[in-house]
Parts: structure tokens; sequence; C-alpha cells
């Protein structure tokens, strides 16, 4: 993926691949890059230089299709000279994938070069007929790149109704690399409105589809987009924390075109904080890698512009001119709106600041001029895209009720189809009538045996139950009992003075605080074994019952200086049990804080599904082996445990959950790794419009 930006937030664009060539060169490095576009130049004149040499050769037309994708942001003349050849040898001989690829290397060349209306035609061309001969890889490519047009143009509801459709294409031909850059645009989209909690919507989509590519590049793209969107929002902790992470990979992979862009973000990030020098570093880092490897127009003018900032904070302002002129010239040269805003502010400001007042009104009033103008677009185009994606989400739920009308009439075939069994199974059944009867019969005898065995179990494990009842009561109730017994004897005989006593006080604080926890957990597991567990579900939030338990047991973990950090989406509905779900998420948290080391980390965070949410309570401790993972669910055993600080339970807490979770048609289970760390997740129906009884 290669970073292309819109007023400064970079938008993916897929990377092309060819069945000859495995792989298109996925970065700009120094000799790599060059070794491998070497390779390709050897393979063309290899094959140019053989006696059966055609220049109409399939072969030899997507070489040249993959050259021209590669000299994109290396030497744009070049690509696009190169696409016009192949779009003259594929009109020859009627190669459609040589002709929509030869037109998607134009249209991007026009769009580089800011020509929005040329590059919209072309791209619209190679889509339509992408669409004819059905080339679905190509179709999501050109829908992703004649969205970004749209947005270049400011367009966007248009750019936001072409990649929902490119996502609804995306799930449909699973492809995962587009359904993650498609997903990640949308979200640029929202941010550059502001709207971040749109955003972070979208790229919880994205990190989902990340982890499933399962490549590292690929995160850690997402993750300097992020960090952007951060620093947009003030949030720097977070920005920094995710700018560092994809410096690191690509540092290791050496991807300059990203690693260029993630220099710059670090960059604006210490600038917005008037860290003036060490954003001055980062981006001189990012120029350095401009200058010997890119040709990125539109990523470098908020690089200039961010050098001319850095100047002007630093009072050197001749070097803050000489960068805010070459990034005005450049977006003027491809009429980027938003560049030409930023550099005339600051053109203003230094102007100003010189006393140059005829120059910094010029300047004023420009900035102001396309300001206004943009501010309203945004406006206009915020609620455009409100008002697409509202619209299209009833256009699909016409496409779908469209589908349950067609399937309903499948349906009436098989009722019919079902009666005539039915008749026929009557007459079979009347037919063999005393042969059923004597099998029914049997049948009865063998339900009523069956009967008799499931109560002579029932009776047995009522028997366990209560064995293990008394057993927990007199060996994890009485024992701390006992031993707040003891003290407050040795007090009241005297044998111990007042500040002695109050010594214990912390302790004797969190042993009845275990009490009452194990209390409360003894109590509802013994109800579940007696009288069965009576479920009664409804909507409620799972947001708010995350945040309950984390504020409850906040002061425990502060004990430990465990940090807990609430991941959760805003308001996720669900349908279940309050209490049951309430008993199970402070269980989990109680278990987490108890097993993780002082200084830890807590995470709780949840994951949409088709039905369900997915909720996982991840935490930095010290993990269990496999057998223990295996246990802890069962309900014959009772593992009494001890945390890092030595905090006892009582082992009814995971098979309590276990118990509610199921109840509420979910499921519950671990992913540990010793002295790292332990996951637990569950799930729990989404909340619906028309819902069932749970069991």
């Amino acid at each position: 993926m290669l970073p292309i930006t819109i007023f400064g937030k970079p938008l993916r664009i897929p990377i092309k691949t060819l069945v000859l060539l495995c792989a298109f060169l996925s970065s700009y490095t120094s000799n790599a890059q060059q070794s491998k576009m070497d390779s390709l130049v050897f393979k063309l004149k290899h094959l140019e230089t053989t006696n059966r040499f055609n220049p109409q050769d399939t072969t030899h037309i997507k070489l040249l299709v993959n050259l021209a994708f590669s000299y994109r942001f290396i030497n744009k003349d070049s690509a696009y000279s190169i696409s016009k050849r192949v779009l003259n040898l594929s009109d020859e001989i009627g190669f459609d994938y040589g002709k929509i690829s030869a037109l998607e290397v134009m249209g991007n060349y026009y769009s580089d070069e800011g020509n929005n209306h040329k590059a919209m035609k072309i791209f619209r061309e190679a889509l339509h007929l992408a669409n004819t001969f059905e080339h679905r890889e190509s179709q999501l490519n050109l829908i992703n790149g004649l969205a970004q047009v749209h947005s270049y143009e400011g367009n966007y509801a248009d750019a936001l109704n072409l990649y929902l459709k490119g996502i609804d294409l995306a799930k449909k031909t699973d492809n995962k690399e587009l359904l993650s850059i498609l997903n990640e645009n949308i979200a640029t989209l929202y941010s550059d409105q502001k709207d971040y909690k749109n955003a972070l919507v979208f790229y919880d989509t994205v990190q989902a589809v990340n982890r499933e590519l399962g490549d590292e590049v690929v995160h850690a793209e997402t993750q300097s987009n992020m960090a952007a969107l951060y620093k947009d929002a003030k949030n720097f902790e977070y920005a920094m924390f995710n700018i560092n992470k994809s410096i690191s990979t690509f540092e290791k992979h050496k991807i300059y075109d990203w690693l260029a862009y993630a220099y710059e973000v670090k960059g604006s990030i210490y600038l917005e904080q008037k860290k003036y020098q060490w954003a001055l570093y980062w981006y001189d880092q990012s120029n350095m890698l401009h200058k010997e490897h890119l040709q990125a127009d539109r990523e470098k003018i908020q690089l200039l512009n961010g050098m001319a900032k850095v100047y002007l904070g630093l009072e050197r302002d001749s070097l803050s001119m000489e960068y805010a002129n070459e990034g005005l010239k450049l977006s003027k040269k491809i009429n980027s709106i938003q560049g030409q805003i930023d550099c005339s502010e600051t053109l203003y400001k230094l102007h100003k600041r010189s006393e140059n007042n005829v120059a910094a009104l010029t300047y004023l009033e420009s900035f102001k001029k396309l300001s206004d103008s943009l501010f309203k677009d945004k406006n206009k185009q915020s609620l455009a895209l409100l008002e697409t994606k509202m619209q299209y989400q009833q256009e699909k739920k016409q496409l779908i009720a469209a589908n349950d009308i067609a399937l309903a009439k499948q349906r009436n075939y098989i009722y019919f189809a079902i009666i005539i069994l039915l008749i026929l199974s009557i007459i079979i059944l009347v037919v063999r009538r005393n042969e059923k009867t004597l099998k029914r019969l049997n049948q009865e005898l063998q339900e009523k045996s069956v009967v008799v065995s499931e109560r002579e179990s029932q009776l047995n494990e009522i028997n366990r139950t209560k064995t293990k009842l008394f057993s927990i009561i007199g060996h994890d109730l009485r024992g701390p009992i006992g031993a707040l017994q003891g003290i407050l004897k040795l007090f009241t005989d005297g044998e111990i003075g007042k500040d002695e006593f109050l010594s214990f006080i912390p302790k004797l604080k969190s042993d009845v605080e275990n009490i009452s926890f194990a209390l409360n957990n003894l109590l509802s597991w013994g109800q579940t074994q007696l009288n069965g567990v009576a479920t009664k579900p409804k909507r409620i939030s799972l947001d708010k019952i995350v945040s309950a338990n984390v504020q409850l047991l906040s002061e425990v973990a502060a004990g430990k200086s465990i940090k807990i950090i609430n991941q959760m989406p805003e308001n996720p509905m669900i349908w279940a049990d309050q209490h049951h779900i309430d008993i199970v998420v402070r269980n989990l948290l109680s278990n987490a804080i108890k097993f993780t080391p002082d200084n830890g980390l807590i995470t709780i965070e949840a994951e949409e599904k088709r039905d369900d949410w997915q909720v996982m309570v991840r935490d930095t401790g010290i993990g269990m082996n496999k057998e223990i993972q295996k246990k802890i669910f069962e309900d014959t055993t009772n593992i009494t445990t001890y945390g890092t600080n030595n905090e006892k339970g009582t082992g009814l807490g995971l098979s309590l959950c276990k118990e509610m979770i199921i109840k509420n048609k979910g499921e519950i289970w671990v992913e540990s790794v010793l002295r790292k760390g332990t996951t637990f997740f569950f799930t729990v129906p989404k909340a619906e419009k028309k819902y069932q009884q749970a069991s």
C-alpha cells in the first residue's frame, strides 16, 4: 500500500499484482527497489531479444503494466508513457486486462497531477470495462481510485457511496486487503470532518481485518494513520504510541514511502506541542527520504508547510518563508485547496511579524477566502456523508426485503412438497400401524428407563453439590472468618493494643471484601446448582456494565498500581440477563487483577460479530499452563488459587461465569501464555428488533 493524502491525511491504495511476477514492488528502498526495477527491465530486454518475440504477446504486456505501476512515485512521466504503449498494444489484440490496467495507470497520473476531471473520466471508462469483463480485483482498485478523486474534489458523499459499494464487493469476493483499505479510507473521510467517533468505528473494522491478514506492514500503515487522527484530536500520548510502533516496522522492512510519511506525522506531533527542535529533526528525516526516493506531491505539501511552521516557531523567518512559498507553489500546481490555506496562513504570519503589512494582508485575504469556502463545503459534506450512509443502508434494506420475498416463494414451494410428503407418510402410517404401535411401546419403555437414569444422575449430582458446598464453606470461608474472629478476641482480651489492632485494619478490610465477593459467588453458584438459573434477558448496555465494574474494582487495582483500560465501543447493546453479565464481568476483572503483578495492564474491549458481541478481558499477568486452561471451566473441579499478592479465591468464579454465559446463549474460553498474560473471551447475543426468550 502507498500513502496518498487528502488534506494531509493519507489514503491507502492497493498494490497491483501480476501472475507471472508474484508481487509488485512494495517499498522504495535504494538497493532493493533498484534491484527489482532492474529485474523488470532485464526481463523485458530478455523477452524482446528472443527470436520469437512478439510485442503483442500478453506476457510482454503484463511486464509493461507492472513496470508502469512501479514508476508511479518515481518517474510519473515514464509511467504515463508506458501505459499509453500498453493501451495501444492491448487495443490491437483485444486484451481487456491490459486496457483496464493502462487506463488505471493513466487515471493515477492525472490524479497525481491534480487534473481530477481528466482522472475521473479515465477511471470511469476503466471501471466500465472492468464491470463488462467481470475483472473483480480491477473493479475494486478502480472504485477505490475513483472514490479518492472524489475526495480530492471535496465530494465526500460520492466518495463514501463508492467506498461502501466497494466494501460490499470486497466482502462478496473475500478480498480482505481491499476490505481493509476501503474501510480505512472511509475512516479518513470522517477524520477530515473532525468526526473522530465515526472514524474510530471504521478503524476498529480495519484492525479486525488486519489481524486476519496477519501482515505487520499493513498493521503499521493503519497505525500511522491512526496516529495522525489522535494528533488532530490532541491525544498526543496515543498518537506517539502508534507512530513509534509504525516507524519501527517501516524501518525494519525499509519501506521508505510510508516511513517518510510516518516521520512527517511524528514531526507534526512535536509541532503541535511546540517542541520545535524535535519536530525539525523528524521533518528533516522525512524531507531527506522525499528528495532521495519519492515523487509524491500531495504528501510533500504537508511536509513543506510543517517545516515552515517549525522555522517560524524557531524565529528563522527566511527558511520558513522559503518552505512556505515552495509548499504554496506545489499546492497551486496540483490544485490542493487545503495546502493553499495552510501555506497562506503561514506566509501571513511571517509577513505580519516582519511588518510587511501589504503582503500580510494579501495572504490573510487569500487564507480567509479559501477557508470560508472550504468550511462551507465541509459543513455541506458532513451532512451529505450522513445522508449518503443512511440512503445506502436504506437501499440495502430494500434489496434484502426483495430477497426475502423471493425466499418466501421458495418456502411456499417447499411447504407444498412437505404437505405431499405428509400425506404419503400418513398412508404409510396406516399400513404399518401395528408395527408402529409396537415400536411406540418399546420407545416409551426406553424413555422411562432414561428418565430413571436421569433422576439417579440428578440425585448423585445433588449429593456431590452438597458435599462441595460444605467443603467450600468449611475450607474457604471458615478460615478467613476464624482469623478475623481471632484478631478481635485478642483485642477484646487486651492481648494486643489499639495501635497494633489498627495496623491489622487494611488486612481485615481485604479479608472481608474477599469473603463478601466469595460469598456472593457461592450464593449465586449454589442457586444455579440447586434450583437452576432463572434467566431474564432484556436489552442492556454492555458498556455501562463494564464501566460500573471498572469503577468498582479501580481501588483494588490501584492498590497494585495496575492500569485498567476500557476500550469498549460506544453503547454496544446486548440481549441478556443484566445480573448474570454483571457477575461475569466482575469475576473476570477480579481474576485479572488478582493474577497481574504490580504495575501491570488490563484491557477490556469488545468486537462486533455477525450476531454477537465478543468481549475480551486481557491482562499482562502470570498466565497459566495448558493443563490449568483445560480444567478451569470444568464443573467437577474446584481449583483454589492464589494471586500475585497471595489473594485467595474459592475457584467458583469461572465455573459460575461459564454457567451464566451458556444460559445467555453465549460461549466463553481462554487463551494464555505463561509469564506473558491471559485473555478471557466470551460472547453474548446482540440486541435485535425481535428477540427470543433465553433458555
